[in-house]
């Protein structure tokens, strides 16, 4: 009789390049599990967007193995024994993940909770290098990008091929144990959902085509283009792979399929250095397991943030009177993302002209993004407020004006965000304010009506900002 092995999806909702399923696959029936653990999760439990995105995650993956995928929610260290001992599986198999309380539960079940006689196995489906692979040559973790990618990364054992789908799978059915999709409650905002669902198409064979279009139509042209928000250049992969409809692997050996065609080098590898820097948060949030919550650099603990409920609001809203910023947070709301450019714009303005604690502003990602991910998320608003690993330098605060003559010079960026200003001379786009009246008269823009005046100055704040940041640094 073929044996039964679980295989535990969790970030890796995906059939091809699979390591845990195709060798689950190989010994015999797999009983295929997602379990939405809602038990030991910490404050970092799945919020906003990216719910929805699960939802539809999901609900792809179980259409991909003939609706036999097992939904439970609750207690995976209760509900896991109980499934092992209700269908008789020898054997349960995942992919690591790498958030603190996953791991921590993982190794929980695997130690203390599994009878001895379970086969229990873990892969590695959702990096190209796992981070003990990549470290200085003391044993210690690199918190400089560079080096860690260079020194590290291209100097490790490279990335493994990416395994095919398994040919068949014999699906273990449990109907007598699976919930519905929709009795995890994943979807809390019909209108806000039905937003997210105009710009996105989910699932395994969507990433995949997303993957060969972008290589085939824009990587050629992605060092030169990635920053401009209004230009279709990058990627928009990152949402796959955190929710592993789709490798890394994958990503990376297709894009060096290109190296050496249509003298695009430079942006292959560029692009791969973003996949790099993926990594590199991974490597961070996992030596580093504080990362969401504690500054790396200690001097930023006496740091003067300032808690002020309606300059965070204006600034979640896409109501600062900076255009750059409003297109950037809007965009987000509307459709769960926003370019990496403007992210970097509104990140550094929310930390240093606004003062705000960037927490806040990881928490506010956290619930709008489709690609909400810990060490991401983390490890990059740490980077722009000054106090993480390789971070942006404090002194170093984007003007947001001048970020947006140079990165939306046609203004199709703000235009198609921030529609109310679409009427404007393109002389003033990026500084409305600064319009005679006769002129927001004949544009119908009325600065502190229907659009706001800036909620401060970048010029004051900026020194301002410099000024605390001494202080703690002469400490």
């Amino acid at each position: 009789m073929d044996r039964i092995i679980i295989h535990w999806f969790r970030q890796d909702l995906r059939l091809t390049d699979n390591p845990s399923l195709y060798e689950a696959a190989k010994l015999g029936e797999v009983l295929p599990l997602y379990i939405f653990d809602n038990v030991n999760v910490d404050k970092n439990s799945i919020r906003g967007a990216a719910r929805w995105w699960l939802h539809q995650q999901l609900n792809s993956l179980n259409h991909s193995l003939d609706g036999k995928l097992c939904i439970l929610e609750g207690n995976a260290l209760k509900l896991i024994p109980d499934l092992i001992a209700n269908t008789g599986a020898s054997g349960i198999f995942w992919n690591r993940c790498y958030e603190p309380w996953r791991i921590s539960r993982d190794k929980i079940l695997k130690e203390n909770i599994l009878p001895k006689n379970i086969e229990v196995k873990s892969f590695n489906g959702s990096l190209l290098w796992e981070p003990w692979e990549v470290l200085k040559k003391d044993g210690s973790p690199y918190k400089v990008f560079t080096p860690f990618y260079k020194r590290g990364c291209m100097c490790a054992v490279p990335p493994r091929s990416p395994i095919s789908k398994p040919k068949s799978i014999k699906l273990y059915e449990t109907k007598d144990y699976s919930r519905s999709l929709s009795s995890l409650s994943l979807l809390t905002n019909k209108q806000w959902e039905s937003n997210l669902a105009k710009h996105w198409n989910v699932g395994e064979s969507t990433a995949q085509k997303h993957l060969h279009t972008f290589i085939n139509t824009e990587l050629q042209d992605y060092k030169n283009n990635r920053d401009f928000p209004a230009v279709k250049s990058t990627s928009k992969l990152s949402v796959h792979l955190h929710w592993g409809s789709i490798s890394p692997n994958m990503v990376w050996y297709e894009t060096k399929k290109f190296q050496n065609i249509k003298n695009s080098n430079l942006s292959i590898n560029k692009f791969l250095s973003q996949l790099a820097w993926r990594e590199f948060s991974y490597s961070l949030l996992y030596y580093f397991p504080n990362l969401p919550n504690i500054n790396l650099q200690t001097k930023f603990d006496n740091f003067p943030w300032r808690k002020d409920k309606n300059l965070l609001k204006s600034w979640q809203k896409g109501k600062t009177g900076y255009p750059i910023i409003d297109a950037g947070m809007r965009e987000l709301w509307e459709t769960g993302y926003m370019h990496n450019r403007v992210r970097m714009i509104s990140g550094s303005f929310l930390v240093k002209n606004l003062l705000m604690d960037w927490r806040d502003g990881a928490a506010w990602f956290w619930d709008t993004l489709v690609d909400a991910d810990l060490a991401n998320n983390s490890a990059s608003w740490q980077w722009i407020a000054g106090c993480g690993a390789d971070a942006a330098p404090f002194f170093r605060i984007f003007n947001p004006t001048r970020q947006s003559q140079r990165f939306d010079p046609n203004w199709l960026y703000i235009k198609k965000w921030v529609p109310e200003l679409s009427k404007l001379p393109t002389k003033y786009l990026h500084e409305p304010w600064l319009a005679p009246s006769d002129v927001l008269l004949n544009a119908n823009v009325a600065i502190g009506r229907n659009y706001p005046h800036p909620i401060v100055d970048h010029v004051v704040t900026r020194k301002y900002a410099l000024d605390c940041f001494k202080k703690i640094k002469n400490k």
